[in-house]
C-alpha cells in the first residue's frame, strides 16, 4: 500500500454514535463489492483468527445477510444484518444483531444501525460508517467488547486483500469494452519470445512486464520461491489491428506442464458477467473444463476450457 491510510474512529457518547472515516486503495466499485458480496466479505470481514461464513445473503432493501464467525476452537457466533436501504455504489444502511442458528435474534445483546457510505477521491475510495445505538448502555457495552480493536483487524484484512485481488487490475484494461486477444504459454522463456515479437510488430508492452515477484507479498499465499520471482506473470503486447497478445511463463515448479495444444488460447472479454457466462458454457458444452469459472485474485471473473473440436478459450470479465 503505497498511499496514506486514513483510518478516523470518533465516539460520541452524547449522540450515541461511532463515526468512522477509512480509506482503501481502490476505486469505488470494488471496494463496494467488497462490502456488499459475500464471498469478499467472507474473507475479511472477521478479525484475525476468526473466519467469517456466510449461510445466506440477500443484499436487497428488505434483504438480509446472515453469518457467522468462527474462532479456531470452533466457537461460533451468529450474526445478522437487516438491509433496509441502498443506493448502488453510494451508501446503505441497516439493522445488525447477534442471533442464533436460525436467526433468532438476542435481546439481551446491543444491535445497532449502520450507515455506510462510499466516496470517490481520484484512485482511492473513502467509506464513512456511522453507527447508532438506542441506548448509551448499549454503545459502552459494544466498546468493551473490543469493537474498535475488530474493526481495526477486518479494514487491515480488507487493505490485504485489495493488495492481492485488485494488484493487475488496477494496471491493465481501463475499461469494460469487449475484446478478444491471444494468450500464450511458456515453460520459462516468455520474456525472451515476447521481447522477439516486439521487435518485429515494434510495438510497447502494456505498462511493461509483471513478474510473480510483484505480488504483494501481503497476498494471502505462500511466498513465491527466489528461481521463480523473474519469471513473466503478465505481459500484453499491441500487434495490428487493435489486437492483444498476452503471455504468461507457466514453469513445472509451479505444476504445469507447457506442450504443443496447451501453450495457447484464444482469450475473450465480454463486456457483461452474465455475458461471460453464457459464452463459457457454451463453448464449454461437449469439451473439456480447465478451470471453472470463478472470481480470482486479479479482479477478474475467469474460466476456462477446450472445446469440443480441441479448441482452447479462455473468459476473462473484469469490471471497471
Amino acid at each position: 500500500m503505497n498511499k496514506t491510510i486514513l483510518f478516523d474512529f470518533n465516539v460520541d457518547k452524547e449522540a450515541r454514535t461511532i463515526r468512522v472515516d477509512r480509506s482503501f486503495d481502490a476505486p469505488r466499485d470494488l471496494v463496494w463489492a467488497a462490502w456488499t458480496e459475500s464471498d469478499i466479505l467472507d474473507q475479511w470481514w472477521a478479525p484475525k483468527p476468526y473466519r467469517n461464513v456466510t449461510l445466506s445473503m440477500n443484499f436487497v432493501e428488505g434483504g438480509r445477510w446472515h453469518y457467522y464467525m468462527i474462532s479456531p476452537k470452533d466457537e461460533k457466533h451468529y450474526c445478522l444484518f437487516d438491509y433496509h436501504r441502498i443506493i448502488p455504489e453510494t451508501m446503505y444502511a441497516g439493522m445488525d444483531a447477534f442471533c442464533d442458528i436460525d436467526g433468532n435474534i438476542s435481546e439481551s445483546m446491543p444491535r445497532m444501525q449502520w450507515e455506510n457510505s462510499f466516496e470517490k477521491q481520484g484512485d482511492t475510495t473513502v467509506v464513512h460508517v456511522l453507527i447508532n445505538f438506542n441506548k448509551i448502555e448499549d454503545l459502552e457495552a459494544v466498546i468493551s467488547m473490543g469493537f474498535k480493536e475488530g474493526f481495526s483487524m477486518g479494514m487491515e484484512n480488507l487493505d490485504a486483500y485489495i493488495a492481492s485481488q485488485f494488484y493487475l487490475r488496477k494496471s491493465k484494461k481501463t475499461s469494460n469494452a469487449a475484446r478478444v486477444c491471444t494468450y500464450l504459454n511458456f515453460p520459462g522463456n516468455t520474456e525472451d519470445a515476447m521481447l522477439f515479437y516486439k521487435g518485429i510488430f515494434k510495438t510497447e508492452f502494456v505498462q511493461g512486464i509483471q513478474r510473480f515477484g510483484d505480488v504483494p507479498s501481503d497476498a494471502g499465499a505462500p511466498p513465491v520461491p527466489d528461481a521463480l520471482k523473474q519469471m513473466v506473470l503478465h505481459v500484453e503486447l499491441p500487434l495490428i489491428g487493435g489486437h492483444i497478445l498476452m503471455a504468461t511463463d507457466a514453469p513445472q515448479e509451479m505444476g504445469f506442464e507447457v506442450k504443443v495444444g496447451n501453450n495457447m488460447h484464444i482469450s475473450l472479454e465480454p463486456d457483461s458477467k452474465d455475458e461471460t457466462t453464457r459464452i463459457f458454457n457454451a463453448l464449454a458444452e461437449g469439451g473439456n473444463i480447465t478451470m471453472e469459472l470463478q472470481d480470482m485474485f486479479w479482479g477478474a471473473y475467469y474460466g476456462s476450457c477446450t472445446d469440443k473440436y480441441g479448441i482452447n478459450w479462455m473468459l476473462n470479465f473484469q469490471q471497471h
